[in-house]
């Protein structure tokens, strides 16, 4: 059975929660806000579509819901817990396998202005327990472009253990991009706080 769509993730300076559909119109400023620093890490949309236009944010929105439902995706909207209405990133568990890998891929990226503050840290820190806990998973893993030195850090120090190298491995901004591979299993895992 899949965690409730009621789950909150409270750390010291955070509140993770999953969206609602109440949350489009703030999502949507959120990512029209971040186009420019999301670009370079983002798949191009489709020509002529705007992800982050009232009707992709709802469908999007409206997706996370149901794989959330179904135990194929976790996605948790992040806010200081002072402004918990006002979003200022995203971290996603998606992609989750379940049968002999109990796995899923992790994604996460937070504000421009935000940047430098170990926010995304501490939202993740709080992501892998919630997979290593009620998600009930084994492994997580994270790809990220060599050229994103800023993420490399983030899940050094979150103690992933570099994998691999993989040329060509997703499309992003309409190039093929390498990604150096990362992986984090619960046996590897300690709780933070700990």
């Amino acid at each position: 059975m899949a965690p409730s769509l009621t789950t909150r993730l409270v750390t010291p300076r955070l509140v993770l929660r999953p969206p609602r559909t109440g949350d489009v119109t703030e999502i949507r400023r959120l990512l029209r806000a971040n186009h420019e620093h999301l670009k370079p890490w983002n798949p191009a949309p489709p020509p002529g579509e705007d992800p982050s236009s009232i009707t992709e944010v709802s469908k999007t929105v409206l997706r996370h819901r149901r794989d959330w439902k179904h135990g194929r995706g976790y996605v948790f909207m992040v806010a200081e817990r002072e402004h918990p209405s006002i979003f200022i990133g995203k971290v996603a568990l998606s992609g989750i396998m379940r049968g002999a890998m109990y796995g899923a891929h992790l994604g996460y990226w937070m504000a421009a202005d935000t940047q430098g503050r170990g926010y995304v840290t501490e939202a993740i820190s709080a992501v892998l327990d919630f997979a290593f806990g009620p998600a009930a998973l084994h492994r997580v893993q994270a790809a990220i472009m060599p050229r994103n030195a800023r993420s490399l850090r983030v899940i050094e120090k979150l103690a992933f253990r570099r994998e691999g190298y993989a040329e060509r491995y997703l499309q992003i901004a309409g190039k093929w991009e390498d990604h150096v591979l990362f992986a984090r299993t619960r046996e590897e895992h300690v709780p933070a706080g700990r």
